[in-house]
């Protein structure tokens, strides 16, 4: 019997091998635009089996999370699907076509959190800020278990330990706005489970989190997967976290399935070159970045550009104090580019913004030397000095969606600092503008579109454009690329560095990923807790990192080669 049959049997008892959950067939999903359709889904076919994790991989706009979401039928509008079957193999021996369901039916409602559950990549968007984590969890199990309330909170407080949720008699009665990333995405885990569905489609679960957490969360997701039996459905564009956890794999681009075959016929003979690219680029980041093995070493005898000195950063005062950054000394020279690297709330970006005084140091001094070789601390310098040296440093921040004006176009964005300090008007900032747009690689004549027209990678480009247009002499770049691609994340990186020896640029290049890290900087600083644990060159830290915070870093990095899966063998740092 065909899917198709199947589908008009829907309550008929199947044939299908009993380990099978799901199985799409050619299904196709599009979203009407002003000037026509974008074939979001383009005849996806994948199969899921109980206890095996299929991840499905590839860049932004591949159509990946639109695959799942189509699954569930919670389709953005004007989005819908258009064709295919989507047959739910139940454990009773029946079978369902989701595709033929209403999406806003009883039917998809009553399979949804109970038969397949989904854990979102953005929890604060998907957790509610004005209910307890307690009470969206026991919604979960009295609607779909018609459990009573004291019922319901007992399975919270076991599903909350099953998760390692510290203090969960406390932490049940919290908000969401009261956990860190990681622990909400622990909830959302937690809350997916609750059912005990077969399936668990994972969407980004990790994309947000730093290293560590995220091995965490990915060995929570394997340890819960081997009690539970279900089916892992893992949507991801890391390819390191594919080689860990994948059985099999199915790589999209565009809307299309371009390969799929077991983790390891992926990894080590793919067919397809858009595959090969994907792995090559993972692959790239593994060793130094080839323009920095063509520079000559910077001479130890040479003066810093940036001096900091125990400098020390506190929010807040009394008992609740914290020092966000704590006693940090750091040099960075000419033409250098110092890596800052740690988990989230280790300091990094504090120390990042305290170096161009958008936050004033509680204590110690940032000495900066300026291009006639005189020397000020930024620390103490006054408003006028203070804008004089921010044309000279200059910031590239995490998210360029968020760092980009909506309501501005290309042009006024990366004019703006050249017209707010009077440096060029007119024709003279057009032409200027259009020069800096080459620079990192955009046309000129997009200048007049607005930041939502263009890509993520094309988004942080402007971002560069804007940061590079007074010539600087110093670029602090927070997590410039951990918002893009892979792909995307190696172009990025080399454009810095060609513009960084085209202008002779310093970088305090901040970030959480290692690979980052060691593919573009020269030295490293590690970050824990607001101290500085090691620095180092990055060959050192990297390869042999002498503090044991460092070794657990690295050790939580998922490798590209699903041969040498580690991060269930990883060191645990746990302070003194």
């Amino acid at each position: 019997m065909s899917l198709i049959d199947l589908a008009t049997h829907a309550g008929a008892r199947s044939a299908t091998p009993p380990s099978l959950i799901l199985e799409v067939k050619d299904l196709v999903t599009h979203f009407p635009v002003r000037n026509g359709i974008v074939k979001a889904v383009d005849g996806v076919s994948l199969t899921l089996e109980r206890g095996k994790t299929l991840c499905i991989v590839g860049e932004s706009g591949s159509g990946k999370s639109v695959t799942a979401r189509s699954i569930l039928q919670i389709v953005d509008a004007p989005g819908r699907i258009v064709s295919g079957a989507m047959m739910l193999h139940r454990a009773d021996g029946t079978s369902v076509d989701l595709a033929k369901f209403n999406p806003r039916g009883r039917e998809i409602r009553a399979v949804r959190g109970r038969e397949i559950a989904m854990i979102f990549q953005e929890p604060m968007s998907s957790l509610s800020p004005v209910h307890t984590v307690g009470d969206q969890m026991m919604e979960v199990l009295r609607l779909h278990l018609d459990m009573g309330k004291k019922q319901a909170r007992a399975r919270c407080i076991e599903l909350l330990k099953q998760v390692e949720i510290p203090d969960v008699e406390r932490a049940i009665d919290r908000y969401t706005f009261e956990f860190s990333g990681g622990m909400r995405q622990r909830v959302m885990i937690a809350m997916a489970l609750a059912c005990n569905p077969s399936l668990l489609i994972a969407d980004e679960p990790t994309t947000a989190l730093d290293v560590t957490t995220q091995a965490e969360i990915l060995d929570l997701i394997r340890r819960l997967q081997q009690q539970h039996g279900m089916a892992v459905m893992f949507i991801t564009h890391d390819m390191g976290v594919v080689a860990e956890i994948a059985d099999d794999v199915l790589v999209m681009h565009r809307g299309k399935v371009m390969e799929s075959g077991t983790v390891d016929a992926i990894f080590h003979s793919p067919q397809n070159d858009y595959t090969r690219m994907l792995i090559g680029s993972v692959l790239k980041l593994e060793q130094k970045a080839e323009i920095r093995l063509r520079r000559s070493p910077i001479a130890d005898e040479t003066l810093p550009v940036l001096q900091v000195r125990n400098l020390s950063m506190q929010f807040g005062s009394g008992k609740n104090a914290l020092k966000a950054v704590d006693d940090v000394s750091l040099t960075v020279k000419p033409g250098e580019t110092l890596g800052i690297v740690g988990e989230s709330g280790s300091g990094k970006t504090t120390m990042g913004r305290c170096l161009l005084r958008i936050y004033d140091p509680s204590a110690g001094a940032i000495d900066y030397r300026r291009p006639d070789g005189s020397t000020l601390d930024l620390v103490k310098a006054d408003k006028e000095t203070l804008k004089a040296c921010r044309r000279e440093i200059r910031m590239i921040f995490q998210d360029p969606v968020g760092s980009l004006n909506p309501r501005m176009t290309v042009a006024q964005i990366v004019g703006e600092p050249l017209l707010v300090n009077r440096i060029a008007a007119g024709k003279q900032l057009d032409d200027r503008v259009a020069d800096l747009l080459q620079q990192v690689g955009l046309e000129p004549s997009w200048r007049e579109r607005y930041p939502h027209a263009f890509s993520g990678g094309q988004r942080q480009r402007i971002g560069i454009a804007r940061a590079i247009a007074l010539n600087p002499r110093v670029i602090v770049a927070d997590e410039a690329t951990s918002a893009l691609d892979v792909s995307l994340r190696s172009q990025m990186l080399d454009l810095m560095m060609g513009l960084q020896d085209k202008l002779g640029l310093s970088y305090v290049f901040i970030s959480h990923d290692i690979g980052v890290i060691r593919y573009m900087c020269d030295r490293v600083a590690v970050m824990y807790r607001g101290r500085v644990v090691e620095t180092g060159s990055a060959e050192q830290v990297c390869n042999s990192p002498t503090h044991a915070y460092t070794q657990a870093l690295l050790s939580a990095i998922p490798r590209p080669d699903p041969r040498a899966r580690s991060i269930h063998r990883r060191h645990r740092y746990t302070a003194a």
